[in-house]
């Protein structure tokens, strides 16, 4: 291996406006590598790996690609330099083929016939080169998640990538989908290609990188060599303190029946069956976890839950029936009834995000006699009950006349949080508590919805994240299609078990591999992108 880096970042620093969002920054990939770059949100790793990829121009620092001094004013020039990105949020269109989406913007000549032909013999090359079989001829709104991200690194690697950047790569996939990308990039380390993985999960980074990179608000803190470091110690390098990993909690201790859920079905407003016959129920002091791939039915029945989605079925809230017609299935009915919801988009369904941090937390709880009576709102009392609610939940600044914007996602989460648990609810719905947010706010969120378990509240905890499902949950429930496939005690299954349920299989004690897995998410691709 040559000791010339495949890319030399040297005093990379930017700024919009008065935020400084990278700092003198010198990183150091070397080739035929998977280098890893963590930080907490808003540390800096997006933006530097803009400025890599052209979508951004440095306010200073230089570029060194193989060794030579490299402008990259966009992303053609990127590309020219063989960078290749594959974003979190894919860059395909819908309803072109895979062969299409391949060959756009790469075309040889206005006459598309040749450039097809061209790509379908070296997209053939690429794939079995690199286990990355794909229908040329698929719809991409056909196909699912897994396979679509396979199109994006086989489009990078079409238009000569040597350097690829993935960003969060595993967040829309089952947990067998992303232990096959894993095999895709060994498959691509060895043919020689380098590689610079972000992602904000820790097993992900020891488990497939050789060197990892740790930003701290905007700053380069440390690069170790992966088999030298622990979670902890990363933990600790991207926070600044010593942070608690795993949940602490005792067993559940359920009492009395809160919720009961008896054949509820949800059709969206196209035509879409999106719940179909789910049951369950939800005791005093526990949490029940759905699991799932996003788009499979979670998002549907917090809704239904939380009153803002009509559905047929039966709710029961200790023992009486709600509403679901739409006559009074609304926010307020559910939060008189003691429902809490903590929404799965914060900016969008949480938070009004130009509004003040004090409007915010009263949003839904207007009503309340010590906030005013009848038309007439005390700001002054909503304003010292939002200073309360900031000070217990940590919420930094601390300062109530701050618009929503203003605030970090971590902290825009615990205003969402703190408005909805210090309603002392009978049940707490909450969707992806820790979508986007620091290791250090987890840890804090994680507590919260622990301790309101601890005082006998019940709680529907819906993530994508199986490790927060297997750490917080006491009964887990896993969706797939819009149904129920099983559930399972958390000390009596694990990851993979899950993943098989997730992916739609319920002989979970065979041995199923990877293709198995897909071709069940193929054939209801619908439903889980």
């Amino acid at each position: 291996m040559t000791d010339t880096p495949a890319i030399e970042l040297k005093g990379i620093s930017k700024s919009f406006g008065p935020v400084q969002a990278n700092k003198d920054i010198s990183i150091r990939v070397m080739p035929g590598t998977i280098h890893g770059i963590i930080g907490e949100n808003g540390a800096g790793k997006s933006t530097l790996m803009s400025i890599l990829y052209g979508f951004y121009k440095a306010d200073s620092g230089e570029i060194f690609i193989n060794g030579n001094k490299t402008e990259i004013p966009d992303s053609q020039a990127a590309i020219s330099a063989g960078i290749g990105m594959v974003f979190q949020h894919f860059k395909l269109v819908q309803n072109f083929t895979v062969l299409e989406n391949i060959v756009l913007g790469a075309e040889d000549s206005a006459l598309l016939g040749p450039s097809l032909s061209r790509a379908r013999k070296e997209l053939q090359k690429l794939a079995e080169e690199y286990e990355l079989n794909v229908d040329p001829d698929a719809v991409i709104d056909d196909i699912g998640v897994g396979m679509q991200q396979r199109v994006e690194i086989l489009k990078a690697l079409y238009r000569g990538a040597d350097i690829l950047i993935l960003d969060e790569p595993t967040g829309v996939l089952t947990p067998a989908e992303a232990d096959h990308l894993f095999r895709i990039l060994e498959g691509l380390k060895r043919e020689g290609k380098t590689i610079i993985l972000i992602t904000h999960k820790l097993r992900e980074i020891m488990e497939i990188t050789d060197t990892v990179s740790v930003m701290r608000r905007g700053e380069m803190t440390a690069t170790v060599k992966t088999a030298e470091t622990s979670p902890p110690e990363l933990a600790e390098l991207m926070v600044g303190r010593k942070v608690l990993l795993r949940v602490d909690k005792t067993p559940a201790k359920p009492g009395e029946k809160i919720v009961e859920v008896r054949d509820l079905n949800v059709t969206d407003d196209k035509g879409v069956h999106r719940v179909k016959g789910v049951s369950f129920e939800i005791h005093a002091g526990e949490i029940l976890g759905i699991a799932g791939v996003a788009g499979n039915g979670q998002s549907e029945l917090l809704e239904v839950l939380g009153g803002y989605e009509i559905a047929t079925g039966t709710v029961m809230i200790r023992g009486e029936e709600i509403d679901l017609t739409g006559s009074k299935s609304d926010g307020r009915s559910r939060r008189l009834r003691g429902i809490s919801h903590v929404p799965e988009d914060r900016q969008r369904e949480g938070l009004i995000m130009d509004y003040h941090a004090w409007e915010n937390v009263a949003f839904g709880y207007h009503y309340d006699k010590k906030y005013g009576a009848g038309p007439f709102m005390n700001h002054k009392a909503i304003r010292e009950d939002t200073e309360g609610k900031m000070k217990r939940f940590d919420v930094r600044p601390p300062d109530p006349s701050l618009a929503a914007k203003s605030f970090s996602g971590g902290n825009q989460q615990k205003i969402v949080l703190a408005r909805e648990i210090e309603r002392d609810p009978d049940l707490l719905l909450v969707g992806q508590p820790t979508r986007g947010v620091d290791i250090g706010a987890i840890e804090f969120i994680h507590q919260e919805i622990v301790r309101l378990r601890d005082k006998g509240k019940a709680i529907l905890l819906v993530s994508v994240e199986l490790d927060e499902i297997l750490g917080l949950s006491d009964r887990i429930a896993v969706m797939f299609d819009g149904k129920i496939m099983g559930e399972r005690l958390p000390s009596e299954t694990d990851e993979r078990e899950l993943g098989l349920l997730m992916a739609g299989i319920t002989d979970t004690k065979g041995a199923h591999g990877y293709e198995e897995v897909e071709d069940h998410l193929a054939e209801s691709h619908g439903d889980v992108r």
